[in-house]
């Protein structure tokens, strides 16, 4: 016998996080950017641009039953290795060690969807360990763009199991955007300077201050009299 309540409609949220202004942080959304582009997926599948949202993602995954997330994550692997954890798995690779803000706050989006008395179903994280952070205004690096198609193989699978028909693109299907369209990948590359022309580790104009200062002013911030 069942007490008469109705299951709640599948909701399937696949989530990108992640800085795209910081190098490898990028990966989470291009991955979700690039699984738009590729694949046709059902209406009761949503794909989301997380960037650094935080816990301000909680209200946008309250009645999600499954979700994938694809991220950066400092996991004990090789720099561009890829790692998938599932539900149980995630809190020990997610707190791993801190590299971002955002990844610190994914920890607790999922005490605060249990604490509003949410759980999803299933939750899969796809992973990458970064190679590069400190590149302000970069792209993702060689190595972990080469794992972009894997990536998107891993989350294809995931979904397959949950039920999903995910089918590769073909013909005039019109892609879903994901990203807005002034950091889109194609966008965004084509009209990135050089490191050389922009400098990419702060503002050159402080930096150029900052070696022009003696030790003692760099210390203090001051300037001598």
């Amino acid at each position: 016998m069942t007490d008469g309540t109705a299951a709640p409609p599948r909701r399937i949220v696949v989530l990108g996080v992640g800085n795209l202004l910081w190098a490898d942080e990028g990966f989470g959304v291009r991955c979700v950017e690039a699984l738009g582009e590729r694949y046709d997926l059902p209406e009761d599948v949503g794909l989301m641009d997380g960037g650094t949202l935080g816990l301000a993602l909680v209200p946008l995954l309250l009645d999600a039953t499954h979700v994938l997330l694809f991220d950066a994550v400092a996991h004990r692997g090789e720099p561009g290795e890829l790692i998938v954890a599932r539900d149980d798995e995630i809190p020990m690779i997610m707190g791993a060690g801190k590299m971002s803000l955002h990844q610190v706050g994914m920890n607790d989006i999922l005490a605060s969807l249990e604490l509003l008395n949410h759980k999803p179903a299933h939750f899969t994280v796809v992973g990458i360990k970064p190679v590069e952070l400190a590149d302000y205004g970069g792209s993702l690096t060689e190595k972990v763009q080469a794992q972009v198609p894997a990536a998107l193989r891993l989350g294809v699978e995931e979904l397959r199991r949950w039920g999903v028909d995910v089918r590769e693109r073909t013909g005039e299907a019109i892609p879903r955007d994901v990203v807005i369209s002034a950091l889109a990948r194609e966008r965004y590359e084509s009209g990135r300077p050089s490191a050389e022309v922009a400098c990419r580790v702060g503002d050159e104009r402080f930096l150029a201050l900052r070696a022009a200062q003696s030790p003692d002013e760099s210390e203090t911030g001051g300037t001598s009299a």
